[in-house]
């Protein structure tokens, strides 16, 4: 799995990601968002308005990683809804899962 939170660091290097969930709402709306990353310890409000929304879009959803997980891969603090916005990076992590 850690191959998967590497890719997801080399995304952000390459500003290919939304941090945030107003942000990523927001990029799934203008279907710019081709995976999302949602911390498993997310809230139940953030949960639900993330698993809906990706549902709706026909987003993959990975929930398998922390916030602490995700912040770490990023260097960002409080991580917990990340969006790719490239398919190739969203390609490879499908992969690596």
């Amino acid at each position: 799995m850690s191959k998967v939170l590497n890719m997801l660091g080399l995304a952000t290097r390459a500003r290919k990601v939304t941090n945030g969930e107003e942000l990523t709402l927001e990029a799934i709306k203008k279907n710019q968002v081709q995976l999302v990353f949602l911390a498993s310890d997310a809230g139940d409000s953030t949960k639900k308005r993330i698993e809906n929304k990706c549902k709706s879009k026909n987003i993959p959803l990975v929930t398998e990683f922390t916030k602490i997980e995700l912040s770490m891969a990023t260097g960002a603090l409080n991580r917990v809804v990340i969006g790719v916005m490239d398919s190739g990076f969203r390609k490879r992590m499908l992969e690596l899962l």
